[in-house]
């Protein structure tokens, strides 16, 4: 966005105690010398030595104006620019831009430079605001040397030239342009048009930061709270994000709020948090309102209330955000805080999933393969299987490989490999599954030792039948060395956690062993 100040040109300062000077003004300005009546004019506009009074400044600044005093021929046109004392008048403002700017005069040059890009009082022709902003620009103008810098980087008006547009952020930002500033650190932190340099890229931020721009100083607060080119301290980040978020700065607020929720680097504390998620959210940044949701849902640091909850997610939910879509899906799908509704919660899970939600992807599979909120769709479901399945979520590449084991036209081959994917990331269900294949010869080669090595793995994390069928193999020696005393554990645990068939096997087992084996037996399972 091009910038435009339109604060009144320079001029002698004058304060309530000079009165005498204020008649002296008044005086020679109506004996109709022309800077006594832009004087005067400023006097009225700023209060100095006389009570504010914009109307009679637009009429001193119009008789200096019409008598050719460019300073006067600017701010009158910033007056009418601001509707200051006069109706907001774009097409008079432009008009005495233009006398003020023929004459010279850079303020005037810049904000004729403006008006002509936007379109504002004048037709919209980016190459007359090229010209003016270069006037103003060569006269050391910074908002037009930074207007230009935008221009040449974007290829507005003029080719895209990132050196040009370089040269001119580095004349305004040499001024002290705040904007200017930033955008250098911001292109030297990425290497556009420029070296990558860190310690370059900080300067300017810095720069910038100290003087109040809160896009500079949250990117400072980010450096800081991660650690990005100077030794991580939360506590300089909270200085930072704090500045910001004081200005308003959206993102700062949550930033903050995430600080002290975590308690990263700082004791953590729940009120603060809250009190910047609720500044943050109330602005309408939709991670502070899902984070409100969330805390709402679950009572953290307030009052369960779910309708609050749904509410907050709804409105995260409505700019977007993919996990407040999933959380509100959640609350209407069990009618907690919201009026039950299966379809509706379906309607957020994918738009949700569509944006790669992984959670979303996988409840919208579970959803179309049991028809809960949707028509009953085998391929649906395997079509967000996959995708979830896509992002290494171990209970999705599950879910593919069982589902193509359903289905008519699956692969019995692929169905093991996305076995194989879940149970490498430990999931118990599907380290079951590949040890029965191995076992049975399904999709793969039979093959007792691996399908030993996966009911093991399966039955460390408490999985039952694996439990059982190990308890089976070491029983009769298939897949690894017979013992009778690592049989008796693990159909022990599969009898204790439910498996109807240990009990009886495992008392025909009891029967085959010697006192000393049930005693090594008993104590394996004590341990």
């Amino acid at each position: 966005m091009l910038d435009a100040p339109l604060q009144s040109s320079a001029t002698p300062t004058y304060s309530a105690a000079h009165s005498a000077e204020f008649l002296r003004v008044k005086a020679q300005a109506e004996r109709g010398v022309a800077q006594a009546q832009h004087s005067l004019g400023f006097m009225y506009v700023s209060g100095q030595g006389v009570l504010k009074n914009d109307e009679l400044a637009v009429a001193w600044y119009r008789m200096a104006a019409a008598a050719g005093l460019a300073q006067a021929q600017y701010n009158l046109g910033v007056m009418f620019q601001k509707g200051q004392g006069v109706e907001q008048d774009f097409g008079q403002a432009a008009h005495w831009y233009g006398r003020a700017a023929d004459q010279g005069y850079a303020p005037a040059q810049y904000n004729l430079g403006w008006l002509y890009a936007k379109g504002h009082g004048v037709a919209s022709d980016v190459g007359r605001a090229l010209h003016w902003f270069s006037q103003a620009a060569d006269q050391g103008e910074p908002g037009a040397q930074h207007n230009l810098g935008m221009m040449f980087e974007t290829g507005k008006g003029v080719a895209q030239d990132q050196e040009a547009a370089l040269h001119w952020y580095r004349r305004a930002a040499e001024q002290g342009y705040v904007r200017s500033q930033y955008n250098l650190g911001l292109r030297y932190e990425a290497g556009q048009g420029v070296a990558r340099d860190a310690r370059e890229a900080l300067a300017w931020m810095r720069k910038a930061a100290e003087q109040g721009h809160a896009p500079a100083q949250f990117n400072l607060g980010l450096r800081y709270d991660k650690g990005q080119d100077v030794e991580q301290d939360s506590r300089q980040a909270i200085l930072w994000y704090g500045r910001a978020g004081e200005q308003g700065h959206a993102s700062s607020q949550f930033n903050l709020a995430l600080i002290y929720d975590t308690g990263h680097g700082v004791p953590r504390d729940e009120a603060l948090a809250l009190a910047w998620y609720r500044r943050a959210a109330n602005q309408g940044h939709a991670g502070a309102q899902n984070s409100l949701g969330m805390r709402h849902e679950h009572g953290q640091g307030v009052a369960v209330d779910a309708a609050q909850a749904a509410a907050w997610y709804r409105r995260a939910a409505e700019q977007g955000l993919p996990a407040a879509q999933y959380h509100l899906g959640q609350l209407l799908d069990a009618g907690n805080g919201a009026e039950q509704d299966p379809a509706q919660a379906t309607q957020w899970y994918r738009k949700a999933a569509e944006q790669g939600h992984l959670r979303a992807q996988f409840d919208l599979g579970l959803r179309f393969e049991a028809g809960n909120g949707v028509e009953q769709d085998s391929a649906q479901a395997l079509a967000w299987y996959r995708r979830a399945a896509g992002q290494d979520y171990a209970p999705a590449q599950y879910m593919v490989g069982a589902l193509l084991d359903r289905i008519e036209t699956g692969d019995p081959a692929e169905a093991t490999d996305w076995f194989h994917k879940a149970a490498d990331q430990k999931h118990a269900l599907a380290q079951f599954e590949l040890g029965l294949r191995y076992d049975c010869g399904k999709g793969v080669e039979r093959d007792y030792e691996a399908a030993h090595f996966w009911y093991l793995c399966a039955a460390r994390q408490g999985h039952a039948r694996a439990q059982f069928n190990l308890g089976v193999m070491y029983a009769t020696g298939q897949g690894a060395q017979r013992d009778l005393v690592e049989a008796y554990a693990w159909l022990h645990r599969a009898g204790g956690a439910g498996v109807a068939a240990a009990s009886a096997y495992l008392a025909k087992l009891a029967g085959r062993m010697e006192a000393q084996q049930l005693s090594q037996a008993e104590r394996l399972i004590s341990v």
